[in-house]
């Protein structure tokens, strides 16, 4: 069995994610190549496709956005993602046991009194009332009239509610990156067409198959472990789905298994890896069940906090090698790195730091300032510019 190196995942990895150069097509085919966006933040999927399409405009994705032709929902490990609309329905019925189990058997919505008998019985009223979009409040309060339960606890039901249906968020007019995280969501049907069957076996197993097919072609070669971890499955659903229309590999230990699609292309390592400022979640840093793909260990505890925030991290030669920030009065990028860095890696920094300041310079500077407190809880910066001001 060929072996496969860790330079070697890590420039293939970068190749498949549009990271080692620009994708010169649309925004529709590059989020497909990329098969999801980390969406919890509203201004990640700008960054991170800006960060891959060369001539990135955010109006462009405000427009796919609104045209639900990229879609975003709680999709793989039951956070939000945007995808391309035609990808919905398999990557959500490849998700749907880990999705029933973390929302409908959650304490939040048990102790509601509400059961996941329930909760199929108000599915189709709750997708009648949301073929036009609709607000989240007004969503809430119907539950609580709908099945009888007290305000209080019909609120976290909803939220639970709402990540196990088959709901799109709905663009809020006059958001500065198509969606808010104050409060004023609003949630629509995915359409007919695009929507899964809700526990169908059949289609359950389908699409895991599709899930793991376009995982391998935006992030593999990967290991059972990594595939799982990507879509929080259980591993022997991913070995079932697997069957044997994959290459097999050894990774970089000699014994762990990377399976990759035949024929697919493999870089050797040795390719040059540009710099990039990376949006915070970007999928790159959380694909794997071994994140030291493209993250050092050694900043591994650094970069995602200990309550899950992944913070906005600067790429070197293919690694994370530092994060980065808005400056303070909004004076441009602020690039704090882990260990020192050649004057010609600053130079490459400048230029990547004057493109994403265009790109929040004049939408919103502020759209990552609630995490600045990370940076004076300890980071382990040894350098830090600002850049592109």
């Amino acid at each position: 069995m060929t072996t496969i190196t860790a330079r070697a995942l890590n420039r293939t990895t970068l190749d498949r994610q549009l990271l080692l150069e620009r994708s010169s097509g649309g925004i529709e085919d590059a989020v497909r190549r990329v098969v999801a966006l980390q969406a919890q933040q509203p201004a990640s999927p700008y960054v991170a496709l800006w960060n891959r399409v060369a001539g990135f405009e955010a109006a462009d994705l405000d427009a796919l956005l609104a045209g639900f032709r990229v879609v975003k929902s709680t999709l793989m490990r039951i956070t939000l993602h945007a995808v391309h609309a035609d990808d919905y329905r398999d990557f959500r019925a490849a998700v749907e046991p880990t999705v029933r189990g973390a929302r409908l058997r959650d304490a939040r919505f048990r102790g509601s009194g509400l059961t996941e008998a329930d909760a199929a019985a108000l599915l189709p009223e709750l997708l009648a009332r949301t073929e036009r979009p609709c607000g989240a409040a007004e969503l809430g309060e119907w539950l609580g009239e709908r099945a009888g339960v007290h305000a209080e606890l019909a609120r976290p039901a909803w939220r639970m509610l709402r990540q196990w249906a088959p709901l799109w968020h709905a663009p809020v007019e006059g958001a500065l990156w198509a969606y808010t995280s104050d409060g004023r969501q609003g949630f629509v049907a995915a359409d007919a067409v695009r929507r899964p069957e809700l526990g169908d076996p059949e289609e359950v197993a389908q699409g895991l198959r599709v899930l793991i097919r376009r995982y391998l072609e935006g992030f593999g070669p990967a290991s059972v472990a990594d595939m799982a971890q990507f879509g929080l499955v259980q591993k022997g659903r991913v070995r079932a789905a697997l069957g044997q229309d994959f290459e097999e590999f050894a990774g970089p230990d000699g014994k762990t298994v990377l399976y990759d699609l035949p024929g697919a292309l493999r870089l050797t390592g040795e390719e040059p890896a540009p710099p990039r400022l990376m949006a915070m979640w970007d999928s790159v840093l959380l694909a794997y069940a071994d994140r030291g793909r493209a993250l050092p260990p050694e900043y591994r505890k650094q970069v995602t906090r200990v309550n899950g925030d992944v913070l906005p991290t600067v790429l070197v030669d293919g690694y994370v090698a530092g994060v980065w920030r808005v400056a303070e009065g909004g004076r441009g990028i602020e690039v704090g790195a882990f260990r020192p860095l050649p004057g010609e890696v600053w130079d490459e920094l400048e230029g990547e730091a004057r493109g994403l300041w265009g790109l929040l310079g004049e939408r919103d500077a502020g759209a990552y300032r609630r995490y600045d407190h990370w940076w004076v809880k300890g980071l382990p910066v040894v350098e830090s510019r600002v850049l592109a001001g």
